[in-house]
């Protein structure tokens, strides 16, 4: 649910002089020492960090809802199942299964290792970087943050500081649940967050726009530092005749204008032939009055745009073929209508970049072979979805094209799921996350084979002088593998 349009984390980070003084330094010192000295290894501090994130959640729930109407005039609703539940379900399991997740995972073995121990140890990286977007400021980052601590690491948190108001809350309630010494939060605009990538990290999560992480992913070489991008783009909704018109409009319109359309896996544009439009527009019609009423902007269940940019940005999309729904704004407000938009070209600007804001254009087809060659000539997105009475017709397009994820017949429940990855592919992004997932994300997966000291003798086959016999025997061996698990460590 990262925020591009791109989000760009807010972090418009621009080139900047190497400065006299490093202000991180001490921050990214204490960390360091902290890491170094094993602080952050055993299970027991790990869980205790999460539990600290859970009473955080718990305890300023109020707040939270509060600080994201104030930011995005989130839909309460919205906001606590988005950014507060999904938080907690993620701590949840961690709790529930970190032990196990610790655990060294035993690996086969080939008969020249068999009476040795082999194993893979998943270690933390160090000191980390979670640099996070405006769009769902909360869930983006600590999301993330649960598998870094899980996995033992020390971190540094960069939120966006267009959500000025959670930022605060970032900056001022969450280091009263965690070790200080471990956990740093470094606030700022572009100018900040270009100085803080000059510093070296051991790993680095950035969720935004494909230009900004190309800039971190740029600074991150510098140290070849591991990196994690979730990027997002423009995502396809391919539409099939074989549709129930009203069912597929009820599950778009919601997908697409939830949190105002701030998602960065929602329906970015719909492709259908021009008989299902017509079909589609008076159900698209009839779901925005269903959901938000005559009068949408006087709907409390619809959020606004984070701020005077954005807004200017999506009113100019506005013009873009003609709006069949939709298409009236408030700057004051920085109200965009649920808007859909027809007769659009690809070559428009709509086209061009991901919309992130309330506005579905419909592009037509003549049918599922030419959507299908449209999707794969672009990028490959963050997110796709396919709507057809026909498996046949959602599983074709699943096959034959490439996404972050995939949704056949729905939005992107996929993200309420911590059993699958997400992320995004190519341009979308790189690297996963949620669920045990980000706890392997931010360990390194360290492979380890233990032998005893003793027993040289069977290791002579594998010295010199050379001889065909002993190159026969040891062939077979690393060949061959028992059944059965069998070590003297």
């Amino acid at each position: 649910m990262s925020g591009k349009g791109r989000k760009s984390s807010g972090q418009e980070l621009k080139p900047e002089p190497e400065p006299q003084v490093n202000p991180y330094a001490d921050t990214l010192k204490r960390l360091r020492d902290a890491f170094d000295s094993g602080r952050t290894r055993p299970a027991e501090f790990r869980l205790s960090q999460l539990r600290g994130l859970s009473r955080f959640l718990k305890e300023n729930r109020k707040l939270l809802l509060d600080t994201l109407a104030q930011d995005l005039n989130k839909p309460a609703v919205e906001a606590d199942i988005s950014e507060i539940v999904l938080c907690e379900s993620e701590i949840k399991l961690a709790l529930s299964n970190l032990h196990t997740w610790m655990k060294d995972e035993r690996v086969q073995k080939n008969l020249a290792t068999q009476l040795d121990s082999a194993f893979i140890r998943k270690e933390p990286y160090g000191v980390t970087l979670i640099i996070s977007p405006w769009n769902y400021p909360l869930n983006l980052l600590l999301m993330p943050l649960v598998g870094a601590i899980a996995a033992g690491n020390c971190v540094v948190v960069k939120p966006s500081e267009i959500s000025k108001n959670m930022e605060k809350v970032i900056a001022q309630v969450l280091p009263q649940y965690l070790d200080k010494n471990c956990f740093a939060t470094v606030l700022g605009g572009p100018q900040e967050a270009t100085i803080l990538l000059k510093n070296r990290f051991d790993y680095i999560f950035f969720t935004g726009s494909p230009r900004v992480g190309q800039i971190v992913m740029t600074a991150a070489s510098k140290y070849l530092t591991p990196i994690t991008l979730e990027l997002g783009g423009k995502n396809p909704c391919y539409v099939d005749d074989n549709c129930d018109p009203q069912n597929v409009a009820n599950r778009v319109a919601w997908f697409r204008f939830f949190n105002a359309g701030q998602t960065c896996v929602a329906p970015d544009y719909i492709l259908c032939t021009r008989e299902t439009q017509e079909k589609l527009l008076p159900a698209l019609q009839n779901a925005v009055t269903q959901f938000y009423g005559e009068d949408p902007q006087s709907s409390p269940d619809l959020g606004r745009i984070i701020n005077d940019k954005h807004f200017h940005r999506l009113r100019g999309l506005l013009g873009n073929g003609r709006a069949a729904i939709g298409g009236q704004s408030d700057e004051q407000e920085r109200y965009i209508a649920p808007t859909v938009l027809v007769d659009v070209k690809e070559t428009d600007p709509v086209m061009q970049e991901e919309i992130f804001g309330p506005i579905l254009p419909i592009l037509n087809v003549q049918g599922i072979n030419e959507a299908i060659a449209f999707i794969r000539k672009r990028e490959k997105p963050l997110a796709l979805y396919a709507f057809s009475k026909d498996s046949k017709v959602v599983n074709k397009v699943l096959d034959q094209t490439s996404s972050g994820s995939f949704g056949g017949n729905d939005g992107f429940m996929f993200m309420t799921m911590t059993s699958l990855p997400f992320g995004g592919v190519g341009h979308s992004g790189m690297g996963e996350y949620h669920g045990k997932f980000t706890f392997d994300t931010f360990s390194h997966r360290r492979g380890c084979l233990l032998r005893s000291p003793r027993l040289e003798m069977i290791n002579r086959i594998r010295y010199p002088p050379y001889s065909l016999r002993h190159q026969w025997l040891l062939v077979w061996l690393l060949e061959h593998k028992l059944s059965f698990p069998c070590s003297i460590l």
